[in-house]
């Protein structure tokens, strides 16, 4: 085995269990750092085959932008956090579905590579940036659109609770509300 197969055999354990994690975390909040994890090691997947650029655009876009974006989101609209708010009587049946989907992936991709060496060939950054804003563009453009939409509904989900006519000093704070206090 080589250092790069025993590397590979690392990242994919440790990406493996940290999305497990991922999925059967209790806590909203530690699924996402648990993504962070799983996040950083398919940018590790990516160093692996010698693809420097997309390792460092995996940790900074997806690692750092998205995901900071998902915690912002989830302290912005108090999302229920804990086990009595997000327990769900459908695990069987997602396991199954899962199941299923992993058997039917495996059957279509079983003889796709039949023991064939895949050889690396090098690809430059300008490379990159000519497929992404000329090839790519529309979806490039719909993702961030997709990504400005989301936070803009955080934002109106979070500014719900406020009363458009109360007073002010009625309203109730966005930042450091613990309760509302009756007067």
């Amino acid at each position: 085995m080589t250092a790069q197969e025993i590397f590979f055999v690392v990242v994919s354990l440790v990406g493996g269990i940290g999305a497990l994690r991922l999925v059967t975390s209790h806590n909203v909040v530690h699924a996402a750092l648990y993504l962070v994890v799983t996040l950083a090691m398919v940018a590790g997947t990516y160093l692996l085959v010698a693809a420097e650029f997309l390792a460092w655009v995996q940790v900074l876009i997806y690692v750092g932008a998205i995901v900071v974006l998902l915690l912002f989101s989830l302290m912005l609209t108090k999302a229920p956090i804990g086990r009595e708010t997000l327990d769900n009587q459908q695990r069987g049946i997602a396991a199954l579905v899962g199941a299923g989907v992993l058997a039917g992936l495996a059957f279509l991709i079983q003889d796709s590579f039949a023991g064939e060496r895949i050889t690396l060939q090098p690809t430059r950054t300008d490379q990159v940036g000519t497929a992404i804003f000329r090839d790519f563009v529309l979806p490039f453009e719909v993702v961030s659109v997709l990504l400005l939409a989301a936070l803009i509904g955080a934002v109106v989900i979070a500014r719900k609770d406020e009363a458009p006519g109360a007073a002010p000093e009625r309203r109730v704070p966005l930042i450091g509300r613990r309760e509302r206090v009756a007067r």
